[in-house]
């Protein structure tokens, strides 16, 4: 049977980072799996860090990886990544506009599936954001090719060996591009699933922030030049 390392890179979530883990947390024991919790903070300023090192002392298959400053969402990702040990690797926001349970629906793909990505059917997101990722995901399978319906949903589960063979890069928004884009070359398998999205209620959203986009185009060009060159490794 498959073990989960389940990541959840939060900054500034305090007001959320409590409910969210111990939510996955019931959720993972109800799995029947080996699992892991790597809760990511990355460079918070508010009560994200004292808070998971209280959830610490009661959840012990809770794990705390702590940069400051901040190494931005991409970052936080691969830090998370790598301190996972399970076969399976799966990312959950510290927002809280998912729900976690419908990590069932993506293992369940995964047995015909390298990589399932959850996709928003109804994204419960302000207008400017939805245009952004419109924009986004349109420009994407222009030099791509499809990677799916919602490429950076903050919601995957993937086979950790595809770490040892797609090179990431970005610090940035671009990482899920980078993960996609990468399986998709080396020739893994790729599914979708629905996965539910509820409105944010608390913290703030940044990926709408101008000097973010700017970030993520800055990051597809470079990953542009040198994606044929280096992307994949030797699959053995």
């Amino acid at each position: 049977m498959s073990s989960l390392s389940i990541v959840i890179p939060a900054h500034n979530e305090g007001a959320t980072v409590t409910e969210v883990v111990e939510e996955v947390w019931a959720i993972a024991q109800q799995l029947g799996l080996d699992y892991e919790i790597i809760l990511v903070n990355d460079g918070s300023t508010d009560q994200t860090g004292p808070l998971a090192h209280t959830l610490m002392q009661r959840i012990a298959q809770l794990h705390l990886v702590e940069y400051f400053p901040g190494r931005n969402y991409g970052g936080a990702l691969k830090a998370g990544f790598g301190a996972a040990t399970k076969e399976l690797i799966a990312f959950f926001p510290a927002d809280k506009q998912f729900v976690f349970s419908d990590i069932v629906r993506l293992l369940e793909r995964s047995a015909a599936a390298d990589i399932v990505s959850g996709y928003r059917a109804n994204r419960q997101d302000n207008f400017i954001r939805k245009l952004n990722a419109w924009s986004w995901n349109t420009l994407i399978k222009m030099i791509f090719g499809s990677l799916g319906r919602d490429i950076d949903c903050g919601f995957k589960l993937f086979r950790r060996d595809i770490l040892n063979h797609v090179k990431l890069v970005s610090d940035g928004a671009m990482l899920d591009t980078e993960l996609l884009a990468g399986a998709k070359a080396c020739g893994y398998g790729m599914a979708e699933v629905e996965v539910t999205h509820l409105p944010r209620t608390a913290g703030r959203a940044t990926g709408a922030k101008l000097i973010v986009i700017v970030r993520a185009v800055r990051d597809l060009l470079r990953f542009r030049r040198r994606f044929r060159r280096e992307m994949c490794g030797e699959r053995s």
